[in-house]
């Protein structure tokens, strides 16, 4: 099955009307927290480790937080949190993924693009089964993305446009287009995983 991105992000677009302000407040809040400890890892090297410890967290609540915006349901704050109390595994996640990937690029590029697209699910994955491990959390992304990997390229691109765009206004759009890119890879994600025929499926 195909996917037709377009009807994909516009799906997107619409649940999140109404609740613009929540997404680009809970998402400010993780801007904030990741740039700050960016910020004062040149003078203070020990936060750069900081840095690379949360990401892996923040990616599982982040994406549990967009879930429930693509579904319809309650969404709150404190949703983007909930991957600390899988750490571990988040932690191992994100770690894994960057070896993989970095990996994949020094090698081709190509591969680490491959790469990167088959492992996009993990943290999806992780944040609705709070049990699995991290490698098979890789190992059920790579699998949900056989026959999408492509789909989720184009989409991709459609990303990069979006925030070339969001540079000419000096940074400003990222605000709406950080939480509209995790919402709309959360709705591309409950389309492969549940595999149903709906009309964004053409």
């Amino acid at each position: 099955m195909e996917i037709n991105i377009s009807e994909l992000m516009k799906s997107s677009k619409s649940t999140l009307e109404g609740k613009w302000g929540l997404a680009i407040g809970t998402f400010l809040v993780f801007m904030l927290l990741s740039g700050g400890v960016q910020a004062t890892s040149e003078t203070y090297p020990v936060m750069g480790i900081v840095a690379a410890l949360i990401v892996g967290p923040f990616a599982v609540g982040l994406s549990k937080f967009s879930l429930h915006i693509a579904r319809n349901e309650e969404a709150r704050f404190e949703d983007s949190f909930s991957g600390f109390s899988n750490f571990l595994n988040a932690f191992l996640a994100y770690l894994l993924m960057m070896i993989i990937v970095l990996v994949g690029m020094v090698l081709l590029i190509v591969p680490g693009i491959i790469a990167a697209m088959a492992l996009s699910m993990t943290f999806f994955i992780m944040s609705e089964d709070t049990s699995i491990s991290a490698i098979d959390a890789l190992k059920k992304s790579h699998a949900m993305m056989n026959g999408y990997k492509m789909s989720y390229f184009l989409l991709s691109l459609r990303y990069l446009a979006l925030t070339i765009l969001c540079i000419l206004t000096l940074g400003i759009g990222l605000f709406w287009l950080l939480p509209y890119i995790y919402v709309t890879n959360a709705t591309f994600y409950e389309l492969i995983n549940e595999d149903t025929s709906i009309d964004i499926l053409a």
